[in-house]
């Protein structure tokens, strides 16, 4: 049981940085790179606020939901600004996908230095958000916090489903996903709906930066793992495919919980891309190609 929620927490966490990376690609073909500086971008966000709120006694509710709303923000806006080096200068550029992909690679490495010159070496902790307790179920415990982390994701997913199916901006994300030439002809904005794109993949990452520091801490180079997660959950669920990536997700987790638990946490990464290059011989367009089959 222990090891199921822990395969949870960790699909959780690392599908809502996959997912953004899925979507920038399906929408705007630009593969991210800059995806963990973002994300440790929103872990130094909510430590500034939880530092401003300490020294304004602000505790409890408030507390939890600033450094939730924090993260977001402040890599919602790094996710802006990349979009403003990256995308904006470079979409109707030849080449897009190649030089977006040197430009989002040099300002992560570029912005790795900035964090370490601006934070330091140290690790900044966070307070907990959802509170110290424990939750009993059959002969495990569940950490409030790690309880909260799974459900704050799945909200969050399902709040990201709702509002691409009702809205007028998701609409014309979904547009760009589907066939981004032809949305472009009906007069959908590709770098207004990128911009969109890259500022909500930020968002998810923030959210996801937060809730893995109440298990580890901020640093400079704490995007690194959720950056090369994420980019194998993406390839391995298909990248574009909203299903797929949450499949994959799941496998994912599990597969590094279950390796962390039962043989040796260094060996996590080359079970991971073991597992993505199995994928991929046997379908190369990843699960939610196969699910599409299915379908079919």
């Amino acid at each position: 049981m222990e090891v199921l929620i822990s395969a949870l927490v960790l699909g959780s966490v690392y599908g809502l940085v996959a997912i953004g990376i899925s979507f920038t690609w399906a929408s705007i073909g630009m593969l991210n790179l800059a995806q963990g500086f973002i994300f440790t971008a929103g872990g130094y966000a909510a430590y500034l606020f939880s530092q401003f709120a300490q020294d304004r006694g602000i505790e409890g509710p408030a507390m939890s939901v600033g450094l939730i709303l924090s993260g977001m923000l402040g890599s919602a806006f790094m996710g802006f600004l990349v979009g403003g080096l990256a995308f904006a200068p470079l979409q109707d550029r030849p080449n897009f996908r190649t030089r977006s992909l040197i430009a989002t690679l040099a300002i992560s490495l570029i912005g790795t230095q900035v964090w370490l010159l601006v934070f330091g070496p140290q690790n900044k902790p966070l307070p907990p958000i959802f509170g110290d307790g424990k939750v009993v179920i059959g002969n495990a415990s569940v950490s409030y916090g790690q309880l909260g982390a799974i459900i704050v994701a799945v909200l969050m997913l399902g709040a990201l489903i709702l509002w691409m199916r009702a809205s007028r901006a998701g609409l014309q994300m979904r547009a760009m996903m589907m066939n981004p030439l032809g949305a472009a002809v009906v007069g959908v904005s590709v770098r207004v709906t990128g911009m969109r794109v890259l500022a909500i993949s930020g968002a998810f990452s923030g959210l996801a930066s937060v809730l893995l520091a109440q298990v580890f801490f901020v640093s400079p180079t704490s995007g690194v793992q959720p950056l090369t997660v994420g980019l194998i959950i993406s390839l391995a669920g298909g990248l574009g495919s909203l299903p797929g990536t949450v499949i994959a997700a799941g496998l994912i987790g599990l597969a590094e919980a279950l390796t962390a638990r039962y043989l040796q946490q260094s060996l996590v990464p080359f079970v991971l891309f073991g597992i993505v290059v199995l994928i991929l011989i046997f379908r190369p367009r990843g699960l939610g190609g196969l699910l599409e089959d299915v379908r079919e």
